[in-house]
């Protein structure tokens, strides 16, 4: 069984070694002893959420405090290529679950977008805290999957924005239950071709309840973006982004 993760902030393992200590404080601290009910001798990791893992073992417990006794120190290297779930905001708390499903698999940031059928509205005084909120939920979830990287939520987007987002991306996939091309197809063939290189990013985008409209669509594909079907059912706005997930890790090679 894996060892239950802790997040420290980004650069604070940086130094430790086999046979050092590191002393867990916070929040993170205060859940491993009264949530976890770690004790010494268990094995643990601690994850500063960009890339380095310290695996080591519990050595003292004091109060809100996890002292851990470092056995190894890991990098974990960013995936050559880099999936983006650009979610659309949706009602019921849909968008929120489609973030931290797909960052349990293997999403590697996230991109809150205003759709034109999007029911739900972030407003100037609500913004930052509903993205404040999603980050939460994404870290909540790259703990849960035992992740040493925490997937960034991007500033929220518009219609302009998004098209601004996918002109600089090196592909950007509208999930359509029209589009002719499965999504299989559409990422073999980038993956074959001269696109598929090591630092690439691709958008997976997935609209609101009521689907993308066509303006949208012939906006974002003016843009460079391609529409591909992701199944012969369509599926809610929750459950698309985490499903082209799995389907595109597996076709490029991150699995």
């Amino acid at each position: 069984m894996s060892n239950p993760v802790f997040f420290t902030p980004a650069g604070a393992l940086d130094g430790q070694a086999p046979g050092t200590t590191f002393v867990l404080d916070g929040a993170e601290a205060r859940h491993a002893v009264t949530v976890k009910r770690l004790g010494v001798g268990e094995s643990v990791d601690l994850a500063d959420g960009a890339g380095t893992r310290l695996t080591g073992t519990v050595t003292d417990v004091a109060g809100q405090e996890l002292t851990v006794e470092c056995r190894e120190v890991s990098t974990e290297v960013r995936p050559d290529i880099r999936l983006v779930l650009v979610q659309a905001l949706a009602k019921g708390d849909r968008d929120e679950l489609a973030a931290e499903t797909a960052t349990e698999l293997g999403i590697d940031a996230v991109v809150p977008w205003q759709a034109e059928r999007s029911i739900v509205r972030w407003k100037p005084e609500r913004a930052a805290k509903a993205h404040a909120k999603w980050q939460s939920v994404v870290t909540a979830a790259a703990k849960q999957a035992r992740r040493a990287w925490i997937p960034e939520v991007r500033p929220a987007v518009d219609g302009a924005g998004l098209q601004a987002a996918v002109a600089a991306a090196d592909l950007a996939i509208i999930l359509h239950e029209d589009a002719v091309r499965p999504l299989r197809q559409v990422l073999e063939g980038w993956a074959h071709g001269s696109g598929a290189a090591g630092g690439r990013e691709v958008l997976l985008i997935v609209g609101p309840e009521g689907g993308i409209s066509p303006r949208e669509v012939t906006r974002l594909c003016g843009a460079g973006a391609v529409t591909a079907l992701l199944g012969h059912h369509v599926l809610r706005s929750s459950t698309a982004g985490p499903a082209a997930t799995v389907l595109a890790s597996d076709i490029l090679g991150r699995w």
